[in-house]
C-alpha cells in the first residue's frame, strides 16, 4: 500500500527501493534515480499491465520523454528468459508475470498537430508507427489513429487545398463565412469536430483506454490538454498555449510554425472514462519539479490538467529523484532526513525570509523556532541568521575578487550557454591582461538555425555576388587556400558594421563567412560551382518540410553559422578566432533520440583540447539530467570523463572547475558558493552583443517556454530574480550603501558552483552513477 491505494507487484518493488513510505498528495507517486530508471519502471508497469489485459486498449506518448521506456520494453521483451532478463523481473516485481503478448493490443494516438502529414517524420502518426505498431509488433488494423491526410474535409479536398497557408482559423465556428474559401474551410472544420466526435465514440466503444501512459508540460498539460482545459473535455481539435508552442517548436522548425499549428488531442475525461484504468505520468528533472508539485498537491482543477488522476484510483505519478524536488514530502525529507548541514541552515533561513516575507536583519529567534524547518537548525541563537548572512556575504566576496594570471577554458553545450550563463563574470576576468580566455562549444548546435533564416540569409548572399560584393572570391588563391585565412578581418569588419549600426554590411559580413563555409564543405572550386551549390542548398531546404532532418552537409552548414556567431560575442573583448574552438561532438545528430557520448569519438577531442589549452580553470553547465535540453547532460557526461582521462596524464590538484546554470535551470542560494554581481552596463552587455552576434536566434524560434522573446531576456530575468532573493535576506541597503561600486551598481546576481576536480567528478559520478550498465 501507499497511502490507501494498493500497488502492483512492479509498483511495490520499486517503491521498497525508494525507500519512501508516506505519501501526502493527492495523487500517488513512485521516485526513482534518474531518468533511464524511469523507463524502467514504466516498462515493467506496462509489461505487467499487458500480461493481464492482453486484448487490453492503450494510450502511449510521443516525443523525447518515453525513450527509456521504449527502450526498456523491447530489451525485456527479447530477453525475457535470458539471465539478464530474469534477475530484472525477479528484482522489480515480474517473477510470476508470464511473458506478455502484444498483438492483440488495440493502441490509441493521444494526439497530432494539424494540419500535418502523416508522412513527415515529425508528425506524431510517422512516430507511434515506427516506435509502437512496428517497435513493439502492435496490431496496424485495430489501431486508433490520426491521420490528417484521410480525415475527410468538405468536397473531398486535401487540407493542402482547404487550408493552403496551413492555419485553420477557429472562429469560423462561430461567425459567418466571408469568402468561398472561408466557406470550404467552416465546413471542413465542422468535419473535422464530427471525426473528432466520431474518434471519442471509437475509444468508448472499446470501454476507453486501459493503460494511459503520459508526459507533462511545463503549464501542467498532459496530451494537449492545456492549462484551461476543461475536466470533462473529449477529442478535439483545439488552439494551444504559448508554453506549449514553445516546446513544440523543436518537432516543427520553430515556434513560427507551433505558433499557428492547431491540435488534435483526445480529453482529460478521455483519459479517465475508464474508471478501472491505470493512468501513469512521468516526468524528469528539476525543470519539471514545479508543476510537478502543483499537479500532485492541488485539489482537481483545470488550472493543473494533470489533477484529473485523481478520478483514477490507479492514476500515478512516476517521477525522477530531480522532479520530486519540491514536493512537501520531498522537502520534509531534505530537513528532516540524514546530516544537518550547513547548506540546510542556509536554506531554511532564505526560504523562511521568503515565507513571511520578512528581511533578515528583522528575523526574530521566535521566527526561527515556530517554523518546521528553521527550528531544526542545530544550536539555534540569535545568531544563527547573522551567521547565514555572512556565508552569503562571502559568497559575495569570492565574485568580487579580482582574478590574476589564470588559464581560462569556458565551454558550453551550445553556442550561447557560456554568454547567458556568466558573461559578467567572464567580463571580469577579461579586464585582467594577465589572464588567458579561450572558449569552447562542444556541439555543432545547427538545430537551432531554421530553414528560413538560412535561405534568407543564402539569397542575400547570392545577390552580394552578382553584385560584385564579395570580393574575395575574384583573388586567384581564394577557392583553394584563401577561403581559410583571415578569418579575424572577417570578425573585426563585422564588429565595426555593428559599431557603425551598418545592417546591409553586418550582413554582408555574415555572408563572407558562409561563402566561406560553403566553399569548405561542399569542396567547391569556382565562382561558378559556388553559385549553383548555393541555389542547391537554397533548393533543398524550401523542399523540406519545417522540422525536417537536414542532410549532414546543410547540418554542417548551420553549425558554422552558429559557430561564427561565438567567435563574434568573444571579438568584443579582443579575443581572437583561433582561442574559440569549435568541437561539434558526434552524438549530437538531430535525431529525437540522441545517443550517449562515446568514450572514443566524444571524449577524446576534449582531452586533446586540455592539452592543448592547459587550463587552470574549466568553466561547464552544470544541469541535473532532465533539465532543459539533454545535450546539457549529456556533454557534462563527456566532459567529466575528459577530466578523469586528464587527470591519470597530470596533477589536476591546483585546477578549479566552474558549474554555471543559466535559462533552463537555475542554482538556489544554498546550492552556490560564488554569487557575482551583475551591473545594468553587464546586462546591456550581454543583451547588445545577444541581439549583434546571434543573429539566427534574435527572433527566438526556439524559445524558453518561460518567455516569448530572446534567450538573453530570460537569462536578465534569472539574474534579477536571484538578487531579489539575496536582497531580502541582506536587505537592499547592503548594496546600495556597500564600499565597493561593483557591489553598488548591483541589480542582478549570478550564481555558480566552484570546485576542485574531486568535488567535480564526485558530483558528476553522483548524476550518472546508476545510469550505467542501464541498457
Amino acid at each position: 500500500m501507499l497511502g490507501n491505494y494498493p500497488l502492483s507487484a512492479v509498483e511495490k518493488a520499486f517503491q521498497k527501493e525508494s525507500g519512501i513510505e508516506k505519501i501526502s498528495t493527492k495523487i500517488p507517486y513512485l521516485v526513482v534515480d534518474n531518468f533511464p530508471k524511469l523507463g524502467l519502471i514504466t516498462a515493467c508497469r506496462f509489461l505487467e499491465w499487458v500480461s493481464s489485459n492482453p486484448s487490453g486498449v492503450i494510450s502511449l506518448p510521443t516525443g523525447k520523454t518515453p525513450e527509456y521506456f521504449i527502450k526498456w520494453t523491447k530489451y525485456l521483451l527479447e530477453h525475457w528468459d535470458s539471465h539478464k532478463g530474469k534477475e530484472i523481473r525477479k528484482q522489480y516485481g515480474l517473477e510470476k508475470t508470464s511473458k506478455p503478448e502484444l498483438k492483440d493490443l488495440t493502441f490509441v494516438q493521444i494526439d497530432e498537430f494539424y494540419p500535418i502529414s502523416s508522412k513527415q517524420k515529425n508528425s506524431f502518426f510517422d512516430y507511434v508507427n515506427k516506435f509502437y505498431l512496428e517497435g513493439f509488433g502492435l496490431s496496424k488494423e485495430k489501431a486508433i489513429l490520426i491521420n490528417s491526410d484521410e480525415i475527410p474535409l468538405a468536397e473531398g479536398k486535401h487540407f493542402k487545398e482547404v487550408f493552403p497557408d496551413l492555419k485553420v482559423d477557429l472562429s469560423l465556428r462561430f461567425r459567418e463565412a466571408q469568402t468561398p474559401l472561408e466557406k470550404l474551410q467552416q465546413d471542413s472544420i465542422y468535419l473535422i469536430d464530427k471525426w473528432c466526435g466520431d474518434y471519442e465514440q471509437r475509444i468508448r466503444d472499446k470501454g476507453g483506454i486501459g493503460f494511459f501512459l503520459g508526459g507533462i508540460g511545463p503549464d501542467g498539460h498532459i496530451a494537449f490538454n492545456t492549462r484551461g482545459s476543461h475536466l470533462f473535455s473529449t477529442t478535439r481539435l483545439t488552439e494551444t498555449n504559448f508554453e506549449t508552442q514553445a516546446v513544440a517548436a523543436g518537432d516543427l522548425g520553430g515556434i513560427e510554425v507551433s505558433a499557428n499549428r492547431l491540435v488534435i488531442t483526445i480529453g482529460l475525461d478521455t483519459i479517465v472514462y475508464n474508471k478501472d484504468a491505470v493512468g501513469i505520468i512521468i516526468a524528469a528533472g528539476e525543470a519539471k519539479a514545479q508543476i510537478v508539485k502543483d499537479s500532485l498537491e492541488q485539489e482537481m482543477t483545470n488550472i493543473y490538467p494533470a489533477t484529473v488522476l485523481q478520478k483514477l484510483k490507479n492514476g500515478r505519478f512516476y517521477l525522477t529523484k530531480g522532479a520530486a524536488v519540491r514536493l512537501s514530502d520531498s522537502v520534509d525529507s531534505y530537513f528532516f532526513n540524514g546530516e544537518w548541514t550547513w547548506e540546510k541552515t542556509e536554506r531554511a533561513v532564505i526560504e523562511l525570509c521568503k515565507k513571511l516575507k520578512k528581511y533578515g536583519q528583522r528575523l526574530k529567534l521566535e521566527d526561527l523556532k515556530n517554523d518546521r524547518y528553521a527550528s531544526k537548525i542545530p544550536d539555534l541563537s540569535e545568531d544563527t541568521v547573522s551567521q547565514v548572512m555572512e556565508s552569503m556575504i562571502a559568497k559575495i566576496n569570492r565574485g568580487i575578487s579580482k582574478e590574476k594570471n589564470e588559464v581560462l577554458l569556458h565551454t558550453g553545450p551550445h553556442h550561447d550557454d557560456i554568454s547567458l550563463g556568466i558573461l559578467p563574470h567572464i567580463t571580469n576576468q577579461l579586464n585582467e591582461n594577465s589572464n588567458e580566455a579561450h572558449f569552447s562549444v562542444l556541439t555543432s548546435g545547427f538545430t537551432a538555425v531554421t530553414n528560413t533564416f538560412v535561405i534568407e540569409t543564402l539569397l542575400h548572399t547570392k545577390k552580394l555576388l552578382d553584385n560584385g560584393e564579395i570580393q574575395m572570391v575574384h583573388y586567384e588563391d581564394f577557392f583553394r587556400i584563401g577561403y581559410k585565412l583571415k578569418t579575424d578581418k572577417d570578425v573585426y569588419h563585422y564588429l565595426t558594421k555593428v559599431a557603425a549600426e551598418d545592417s546591409l554590411g553586418r550582413a554582408r559580413g555574415l555572408s563572407h563567412r558562409v561563402v566561406r563555409a560553403l566553399v569548405d564543405i561542399f569542396e567547391v572550386k569556382n565562382k561558378q560551382q559556388l553559385r549553383e551549390t548555393i541555389n542547391d542548398v537554397i533548393s533543398i531546404l524550401r523542399n523540406s518540410y519545417d522540422g525536417e532532418k537536414n542532410p549532414a552537409k546543410i547540418q554542417k552548414l548551420k553549425g558554422m553559422i552558429r559557430e561564427f556567431e561565438e567567435e563574434l560575442v568573444w571579438a568584443h573583448f579582443g579575443v581572437q578566432v583561433k582561442n574559440v574552438h569549435h568541437l561539434r561532438l558526434g552524438f549530437y545528430t538531430g535525431d529525437i533520440f540522441t545517443e550517449q557520448p562515446d568514450k572514443k569519438r566524444d571524449v577524446e577531442p576534449i582531452v586533446n583540447l586540455f592539452r592543448q589549452v592547459n587550463p587552470t580553470k574549466i568553466s561547464l553547465t552544470l544541469d541535473p539530467e532532465g533539465s532543459g535540453p539533454d545535450t546539457h547532460y549529456k556533454v557534462l557526461q563527456a566532459t567529466a570523463e575528459a577530466v578523469r582521462q586528464w587527470g591519470e596524464e597530470k596533477d589536476l590538484s591546483d585546477l578549479r572547475i566552474i558549474g554555471y546554470r543559466n535559462v533552463w535551470f537555475k542554482f538556489e542560494p544554498h546550492e552556490a558558493n560564488v554569487i557575482v554581481p551583475v551591473s545594468l552596463g553587464d546586462m546591456s552587455v550581454m543583451e547588445d552583443s545577444f541581439a549583434n552576434c546571434y543573429l539566427s536566434q534574435v527572433n527566438a524560434s526556439f524559445p524558453s517556454y518561460s518567455h516569448n522573446g530572446k534567450f538573453s531576456t530570460v537569462a536578465k530575468k534569472v539574474w534579477v530574480n536571484q538578487l531579489s532573493d539575496i536582497q531580502l535576506l541582506l536587505g537592499k541597503n547592503y548594496f546600495y550603501l556597500h564600499e565597493t561600486a561593483k557591489v553598488r551598481s548591483s541589480h542582478g546576481l549570478i550564481f555558480f558552483k566552484d570546485m576542485n576536480v574531486e568535488e567535480f567528478l564526485a558530483h558528476a559520478r553522483e548524476l550518472e552513477k546508476s545510469i550505467e550498465g542501464m541498457l
